[in-house]
């Protein structure tokens, strides 16, 4: 018999409190069309994306993580001092080590949670979501912060035409804490790793470091290869999805799908059969694709201008580079 102790966590998990930064500055797709040929019905034709936001120097990986941070924090009624875990999913923090989720920590005044960086690409949230509801349950913390942020701005080449108008900067969070019921359903998610080279950085750091090539490495996808696999299989994640937290398409109130483009949320939207009742977010259309950040963004979006309301029973989704997916099925704070 195991002499090990067993964890004393909540029965289940929540989402608290949601929090979000945009940067100031908003870029219309005119200030992408002076560096690539194209046009502006063209690029909403293609993605619905009208304008995004790009951070300035001062709006840094970690200045935008503790403005959200702040917010999810104050939106969820607890102190800093109470967040036992903080983790952060980014691609675009440019130090390998330290995790930029110790320094945020540090700023935000939590003290000394544990606290950590993933990297899953536009899944990022999933899957950070996923973890903090593991901690909350088992005991190990009993309030998490989960941030999304991203500079991809950073990482944009804007002479490519495929992904120069795609690509925007933000951080959205979320405090997970304790539940007396169900309110973070089972995570779906997994990787397809066949096809990590359809989203992927253009050269490695180490090929920069030697300096060839000298251009600075962005993000690069094969955007028809991209579109056929998020319209087919992610659909068929979200059904599973809803089969794993017990519901159907009719319990849902909203669906927050990864705000990667606006042709493959239709996409998901019908091929679901989302009833009309259904708030759908499209976030992407003023705020571009954000990775990690999509998902908090929008959730917070949506509950800032009424369109979602607390209580509401949600179906979220993020997918992108690995290619790695997550789906799972919340209740709003």
């Amino acid at each position: 018999m195991s002499k090990i102790k067993p964890s004393q966590g909540a029965p289940y998990a929540r989402i608290m409190g949601v929090g979000g930064y945009r940067p100031t500055r908003v870029v219309p797709n005119e200030v992408i069309l002076e560096t690539i040929d194209s046009s502006d019905e063209w690029i909403r034709s293609r993605s619905g994306i009208a304008t995004r936001h790009w951070a300035s120097d001062e709006e840094t990986v970690a200045a935008m993580s503790v403005e959200a941070a702040g917010k999810a924090i104050a939106d969820a009624g607890i102190t800093p001092e109470q967040i036992g875990g903080v983790i952060v999913s980014t691609v675009s923090h440019f130090k390998q080590t330290p995790a930029i989720a110790t320094e945020i920590a540090d700023k935000i005044g939590a003290g000394k949670p544990a606290a950590f960086d993933i990297s899953a690409g536009c899944a990022g949230f999933g899957y950070g979501l996923t973890l903090a509801r593991g901690m909350v349950t088992d005991g190990s913390a009993e309030y998490v912060l989960v941030i999304g942020v991203e500079r991809l701005s950073d990482l944009t080449d804007l002479n490519d035409r495929a992904t120069a108008f795609l690509f925007g900067d933000g951080a959205g969070a979320v405090i997970v804490g304790p539940s007396k019921e169900p309110k973070i359903g089972p995570t779906v998610w997994g990787s397809e790793g066949d096809k990590s080279e359809t989203i992927k950085q253009t050269i490695s750091w180490e090929e920069y470091r030697a300096g060839s090539p000298e251009k600075f490495p962005a993000i690069t996808q094969e955007g028809q290869a991209v579109f056929r696999w998020a319209v087919f299989e992610m659909a068929k994640v979200a059904q599973q999805a809803l089969d794993a937290a017990g519901i159907t398409a009719e319990d849902l109130d909203v669906f927050i799908p990864h705000q990667a483009n606006e042709r493959i949320i239709d996409s998901m939207v019908k091929t679901l059969k989302l009833p009309e009742h259904v708030t759908v977010a499209r976030d992407v259309r003023t705020t571009g694709n954000t990775s990690a950040a999509s998902i908090p963004l929008a959730m917070e979006r949506l509950l800032a201008t009424g369109e979602a309301k607390s209580g509401d029973t949600a179906l979220v989704i993020g997918f992108g580079a690995g290619l790695v997916y997550a789906a799972t099925v919340v209740t709003l704070p």
